[in-house]
């Protein structure tokens, strides 16, 4: 037996390749600085936590509905509706284990071989990833550090055609941490709303974010009906590894992607959704002190990372990510982002780890803390003063 030639296509997520490399030379009693994973360091919120224990003792360990408990899926709408300024409703919502699932299975319910998608390039690999595995075709818009990593509307203009089916946009963005400007989004609004595709919108970082608060193309007129909005808790109430996330799209495509979920994972897990419920519903404190520390460390990692040689690094406006030209270095991204793991102690993923344009650029997640930013910052420092090119 032999894999399918499907299996060739698929791409994996570079974060994940370089954690196990990283994991390796801790193994040997190195010491490594993790800023691959894009994992917020905090603990979940206690009253989060004290859900989620409340509803396993009080038996929610069954199956519970393919597109998440009915009640659950009107806070997830209700929220939407009010930080989106649309209208939403259950029948809008599907609950998955986790964000990628709204990746992969719209594009199963509306894709065909052939069919093209758009989507940003540096951006998540994941999205190029199903793209290929489906047989559709990427088509690429580049986001570049001149216009703050935002789409170059006049590319998006000439590469939309009659076979586009599907646009995907990322703000705040993984892994520049751009947030496209409200201007941006109204004029990607009228550039697509009547062609015949869906957005994507990932919107898993909207709570992330330091200046003005990220515009949704949902907002726009004539777009909630053609808009998937992926969104999640991992990234806002640190549950990674509670795998909970949902999308809000069309009622006919959330009857379609709840068709796929019961094909693949029957359903969430109860008492996970039951903790989502206490997130949405219960203070957000601990968000907000999230965001604070996400910002102070932006502040001194930015200014720390403009201070090393060769290295130039614009300020994000949100996520949680630092993504500095290297070009001056001489180096390429991947050689590196290998030297600094190697030889510093430092785990970071190469620009080229998010696609082409990626390339001399390096990633860093600034989820790790302040004290470790810092010694991280000295370690390369030393590495660059050191290192005979």
């Amino acid at each position: 037996m032999k894999l399918a030639d499907r299996m060739n296509r698929i791409l994996v997520e570079g974060a994940f390749e370089v954690l196990q490399k990283a994991r390796a030379l801790e193994a040997q009693g190195r010491s490594v600085i993790h800023l691959e994973i894009g994992e917020p360091d905090f603990e979940t919120p206690r009253h989060i936590i004290e859900a989620g224990k409340k509803a396993l003792d009080e038996g929610w360990t069954h199956y519970g509905p393919t597109p998440g408990y009915l009640d659950f899926r009107q806070i997830i709408a209700d929220y939407i509706s009010r930080t989106r300024g649309i209208r939403a409703g259950a029948e809008n919502v599907c609950v998955v284990p986790g964000g990628k699932p709204i990746l992969f299975f719209p594009m199963l319910a509306l894709l065909e071989p052939g069919d093209e998608v758009i989507f940003p390039n540096p951006g998540f690999p994941i999205y190029e990833s199903m793209v290929r595995f489906l047989g559709a075709t990427g088509v690429y818009v580049p986001l570049v550090e001149d216009r703050g990593f935002s789409f170059d509307l006049n590319i998006l203009r000439e590469r939309l055609t009659e076979k586009t089916k599907l646009l995907i946009i990322n703000s705040p963005q993984n892994p520049t941490g751009g947030v496209i400007p409200k201007e941006d989004i109204v004029e990607i609004a009228d550039l697509v709303r009547d062609r015949d595709l869906i957005v994507l919108s990932d919107e898993i970082y909207s709570r992330i974010y330091y200046g003005d608060a990220p515009a949704s193309i949902a907002n726009q007129p004539g777009m909630a009906e053609k808009t998937i909005i992926l969104d999640g808790f991992s990234k806002t109430y640190a549950m990674t590894g509670w795998r909970l996330g949902y999308g809000v799209m069309p009622a006919w495509l959330a009857e379609a992607v709840s068709k796929l979920m019961v094909n693949s994972n029957s359903c969430t897990a109860s008492f996970t959704q039951r903790a989502g419920m206490a997130a949405l519903t219960g203070p957000q404190d601990a968000v907000e002190r999230m965001v604070g520390e996400f910002r102070r460390r932006r502040d001194a990692f930015i200014a720390g990372l403009n201070a090393l040689p060769g290295f130039r690094c614009p300020t994000p406006e949100g996520a949680f990510y630092a993504f500095p030209n290297i070009t001056g270095t001489g180096r390429s991204s991947r050689e590196l982002a290998d030297a600094l793991l190697q030889e510093a102690g430092v785990a970071c993923l190469s620009g080229t780890a998010f696609g082409a344009y990626g390339e001399g650029y390096l990633r860093f997640s600034i989820a790790n803390s302040y004290e470790n930013l810092m010694e991280a910052l000295a370690r390369i420092h030393r590495y660059m003063e050191s290192s005979p090119n």
